[in-house]
């Protein structure tokens, strides 16, 4: 099979898990070849995500490596056989491959809780207040660059009004409510979206006063991407140079329990629309 072009972070995954299976199963490269009747450098290959795999194939290296969890197992064979090509693709040579890796992350995920502290969060902008953040680059953007940004920002979106779209919880803290980028005349009229947003049954909007005081993660905006099962979820963290992708079980499982203290200093459903609505009275 002849090595792919650049592999996105979900197609590397296929590869990742199957490295830890084998792992977990006590073997190393030569003894899975061995096993498996297998080229030694194919394994390692796809494991890198150097090189496509079937889902048969998934499955019979699962099976080879006695993986116990078979929900697990057709979830990464799925997985393996996409062969779609999602929207943003039209962005591929012009964006970082992390840019559209997010995209592809949330167009599959089952579901989402976010957590922000200094930005409202991406899926939620309106136009009027991506632009304004956008006005904030270093060095600032062409007019040409900031429309293909602004069209990739919005049409993330998209995922939110699909049949089955994935249930959302956005934790947002009072900082980013509060923070204004443009002007009060955007920032009310993003925080009107944020409430015409949290009117949606897959989506809960929570606030996260001053009030609560300090909680885990504070620095970092978070978001959880909930998989087909619990060992596909992927932890998507924003850094200077881009987003970044962690999936480790040790990782997932302290992100899940740092959301979990968010979630519990956050305000209810009901009382987050009013502390929302409050902030723009005094924007």
């Amino acid at each position: 099979m002849p090595p792919r072009k650049a592999p996105t972070a979900r197609q590397c995954r296929v590869g990742i898990e199957l490295r830890k299976m084998r792992q977990q199963a006590g073997l190393a490269l030569a003894e899975a070849a061995t096993l498996l009747g297998a080229d030694r450098t194919a394994i390692s290959n796809t494991e890198s995500g150097r090189f496509g795999v079937s889902g048969d194939r998934v499955r019979a290296w699962a099976g080879g490596y006695g993986c116990p969890d078979s929900a697990y197992v057709e979830a990464l064979a799925a997985m393996a056989e996409e062969r779609v090509k999602g929207w943003w693709e039209e962005y591929r040579g012009e964006f970082s491959s992390g840019a559209l890796d997010l995209a592809e992350l949330e167009h599959h995920a089952v579901g989402i809780r976010s957590m922000q502290v200094i930005y409202q969060p991406g899926l939620l902008q309106n136009e009027g207040y991506a632009n304004a953040v956008f006005d904030q680059a270093v060095p600032p953007l062409s007019p040409a660059r900031r429309r293909r940004l602004l069209s990739h920002r919005l049409r993330r979106r998209d995922v939110l009004d699909r049949v089955d779209a994935p249930v959302c919880t956005f934790l947002i803290h009072e900082a980013a409510l509060r923070m204004v980028f443009g002007s009060s005349r955007v920032a009310r009229g993003q925080l009107d979206h944020l409430l015409q947003e949290s009117e949606r049954e897959n989506v809960v909007v929570k606030a996260v006063p001053f009030a609560a005081g300090g909680f885990p993660e504070t620095g970092s905006a978070t978001q959880y991407v909930y998989g087909p099962v619990p060992q596909l979820d992927t932890v998507q963290m924003d850094t200077a140079t881009g987003p970044a992708f962690l999936d480790s079980e040790t990782r997932l499982v302290n992100y899940r329990a740092a959301l979990d203290r968010v979630e519990e200093l956050s305000l209810g459903r009901e009382d987050s629309r009013d502390f929302i609505r409050k902030i723009a009275s005094e924007v």
